[in-house]
């Protein structure tokens, strides 16, 4: 599950962290002065480009042409600020305290709901982290808990009020996200959870934006980047998706189909998410990446107000989809889903049963590799050569790439930036994390990654990537 990502060069360092005296792999860089300034401008610029996407949909029904051209007016004719005003969205403390409210539900429920225990990879230090995976229990009473709310309130809520209060919890999550970088940018220095897998860059730019703890945690219990990407996030895209659809009810007396067929695409990704929760523990997100900017406010801005742009599109832009367009659309939903889901179970069966599996009828092929961590212990995994990761190092992303396809044409078979803004933007994402996602097992697995690659040379298209 991917948050807001850059396309920052990342040059591999000769200098090793004095937290770190011999790291073996990992994230270890050396950062350019154009790279400081990428991030600068990430910090600065990203909050107007989410605040543009909601007042186009809000004030224009999603164009995105013409609020740029009454914005070049409004300068020549001298009112910006005026101009400014009257579209930007407004802090209340009402949609401040519903998402102050919102985080603290889903910490409570994340410490305290049954939960099972799962298990990350080894950091580049040699920790490995147990976490508390109830997903999918606590996304099942959240979305009961709020609807039957809505009935049992007496009028004090309606199920529309996150589209209601959209733009000032715009406000509030920016206000959050901001806080939160800071807070975890301290933290890292003064009161880190394992020191040994701080990464110190040396830029405060660039720590502030990338993140210097790996696996920050409040006790042993609350982790940073399951909660934050999971819980308010995650589990508040299908709330978002809803509450939309809600709205669009009391506006036109039913919902359309293209929102209901949006609602239920969305929602098949997020239970996937939850339901194999625990397999995430394992991937990019958790195992390399650091928890900054990117991830703090990525998580609390960035996706719930990008990823459900949809949602606001066909609210904003109602359309009744032909059934044969619905069948197809659905369909492509559902292809893509079966090959992420075929590829990622095909990863972990290799692993569950060190190689002794079938897959397509055959005998898995695969390359035993070793790794060592920073605490000189060396380990071994396993890189899968057959199945749908015998056609390319990252075939599941095809399947992901194809989701998000069928989400676009929820809103219409026409060409339009919103509708088509994720697909874009997920595009960018899973190639450059492809390039990540080399160096970095190129770093960990050495010469058993050249074996890996001579034997799957295909990134992500069979001849063509």
């Amino acid at each position: 599950m991917s948050n807001l990502q850059v396309l920052i060069s990342e040059e591999p360092s000769s200098d090793h962290n004095e937290c770190i005296s011999d790291l073996k792999w990992g994230r270890a860089h050396k950062i350019s002065f154009t790279t400081k300034l990428v991030c600068l401008a990430l910090l600065v610029f990203t909050p107007f480009w989410v605040s543009f996407l909601w007042l186009s949909c809000t004030h224009y029904k999603c164009s995105v042409t013409s609020p740029v051209y009454d914005f070049l007016t409004s300068i020549y004719q001298n009112n910006l600020y005026s101009y400014l005003l009257r579209v930007s969205p407004s802090f209340t403390w009402k949609g401040f305290g519903l998402y102050i409210g919102w985080v603290i539900f889903q910490a409570l429920m994340y410490v305290y709901w049954p939960s099972n225990i799962g298990s990350g990879q080894a950091t580049p230090a040699g920790n490995i982290l147990t976490y508390r995976v109830n997903g999918l229990r606590v996304w099942i009473v959240t979305h009961i808990l709020f609807i039957l709310g809505s009935f049992l309130s007496n009028g004090y809520y309606s199920m529309d009020i996150i589209q209601q209060n959209w733009g000032s919890l715009l406000v509030s999550t920016n206000i959050f996200g901001y806080l939160l970088t800071m807070f975890a940018y301290m933290k890292a220095y003064y009161f880190p959870t394992q020191a040994e897998d701080r990464k110190f860059s040396g830029s405060f730019i660039y720590d502030l934006y990338m993140g210097i703890e790996l696996n920050p945690r409040i006790g042993k219990v609350f982790d940073f980047k399951l909660f934050f990407n999971g819980r308010p996030g995650i589990i508040g895209w299908t709330l978002v998706n809803f509450s939309f659809a809600v709205a669009q009810y009391k506006s036109l007396g039913y919902v359309t189909n293209s929102m209901v067929l949006l609602n239920v695409l969305h929602a098949m990704y997020v239970l996937d998410f939850f339901y194999f929760e625990d397999w995430y523990l394992r991937t990019i997100d958790i195992a390399h990446d650091h928890f900054g900017y990117y991830l703090a406010w990525g998580d609390t801005v960035w996706l719930p107000f990008t990823y459900t742009l949809q949602s606001h599109y066909i609210y904003r832009n109602p359309i009744s989809l032909s059934w044969p367009a619905f069948s197809f659309i659905l369909l492509t939903g559902i292809l893509g889903y079966y090959i992420f889901r075929n590829a990622n179970n095909q990863k972990d069966l290799i692993r569950k049963f060190n190689g002794n599996v079938k897959i397509w009828g055959k005998q898995a092929t695969y390359i035993r590799a070793a790794y060592t961590t920073a605490d000189g212990k060396e380990h071994v995994s396993i890189l899968l050569t057959s199945g749908f990761w015998g056609i390319s190092r990252h075939f599941n992303y095809i399947g992901d790439l194809l989701m998000c396809l069928s989400f676009a044409m929820s809103c219409g078979l026409q060409l339009d930036f919103i509708p088509y803004y994720y697909l874009f933007y997920m595009s960018i994402l899973l190639i450059h994390r492809i390039s990540r996602d080399q160096d970095r097992c190129k770093a960990k697995y050495g010469i058993y990654w050249d074996q890996y690659c001579a034997a799957v040379p295909y990134k992500l298209l069979p001849y063509i990537y």
